[in-house]
């Protein structure tokens, strides 16, 4: 068999497999139209229980957070989080493995974030995951993730509660607080450093910087930007100054972040979109009653010989 008789045999059996499925399509609808009385009342049961599936204390809700990670690595975090995904390996006295035990918590899930501009802030949320590590252009961030996970209509007053118990149980892993007491000793020293960088370089602006010599200030009147000090010429960069003074400020909101291996950017809200609309969960449940009727229509319509196959 060549690439073209393949080609052929998988053509032929798509066409039977449409032939089929409409033929089966067909004979619901003669059901439906035959046995009406029976198929209309499964239907609307149904939309019924949909309905009430979809009541405001019993739909889902994702609620998300950004997390910073403050000395552990992605790697370290997901292995702790893995626990969470699998609702296994938790100490039973944990508030958090009460929460999973009592079903008011669900569905942990963990997405990258992505910086686009590689200025250092994050710029989107892969929830698609279509990211890539060795991508270049969105490149995916190492100290910061969005947390997910789904709660139900009912227990959204618990979302503070969950957030703290998660905290707890993740700042609470004893790899990560090494991690995190290597990581806030340099990043102290980073920020010292940048300090003392940003007073040099606003010490270039300050006037008494400049007649604090023998040599007097002469300032440059056709306004070149180029002042003269004695001999020499300096030429003061404004540009340079503020990137100084955003990569100190990058760097305070950093050290203010570090109180814990792990922290929130926010609080964990709630998305108000739910995880499946009412209009998908009647739409499903419309079709599932629709085939439920045409089963019973179908038993109905064979009646005689089901009941003559069961006296043999």
């Amino acid at each position: 068999m060549n690439f073209w008789d393949l080609c052929v045999a998988i053509a032929r059996a798509i066409g039977r497999a449409c032939v089929a499925a409409w033929e089966v399509i067909a004979r619901m609808i003669r059901l439906t139209w035959r046995y009406w009385w029976t198929v209309v009342p499964v239907v609307a049961l149904a939309i019924a229980a949909a309905v009430y599936h979809t009541r405001p204390d019993n739909i889902c809700f994702r609620v998300n957070a950004i997390a910073f990670l403050n000395g552990p690595s992605i790697q370290q975090f997901e292995q702790k989080y893995a626990a969470l995904q699998t609702g296994s390996l938790i100490d039973g006295n944990e508030r958090i493995a009460q929460l999973l035990n009592n079903r008011k918590v669900e569905a942990f899930t963990s997405y990258r974030v992505v910086d686009c501009l590689h200025d250092g802030t994050a710029d989107m949320i892969d929830f698609k995951r279509k990211s890539s590590p060795t991508d270049t252009l969105r490149l995916q961030m190492d100290d910061r993730l969005c947390l997910q996970f789904r709660l139900r209509g009912c227990c959204l007053g618990t979302v503070a509660e969950v957030e703290n118990a998660l905290l707890n149980w993740l700042n609470a892993d004893e790899a990560m607080q090494q991690s995190y007491a290597v990581y806030l000793e340099n990043l102290k020293e980073q920020v010292a450093f940048d300090h003392k960088q940003a007073v040099k370089l606003d010490s270039l602006t300050s006037a008494y910087y400049y007649n604090a010599g023998t040599t007097s200030l002469t300032s440059d009147v056709n306004g070149s930007g180029v002042n003269f000090y004695g001999d020499r010429k300096i030429r003061l960069f404004l540009n340079e100054i503020y990137r100084q003074h955003k990569h100190m400020q990058l760097s305070d909101y950093r050290l203010q972040l570090a109180t814990a291996p792990v922290t929130l950017e926010n609080h964990f809200t709630v998305d108000p979109k739910p995880v499946h609309s009412r209009s998908q969960i009647v739409l499903i449940f419309c079709l599932l009653g629709w085939i439920a009727g045409c089963v019973l229509a179908q038993i109905i319509d064979k009646r005689k010989a089901i009941y003559a196959w069961l006296k043999q």
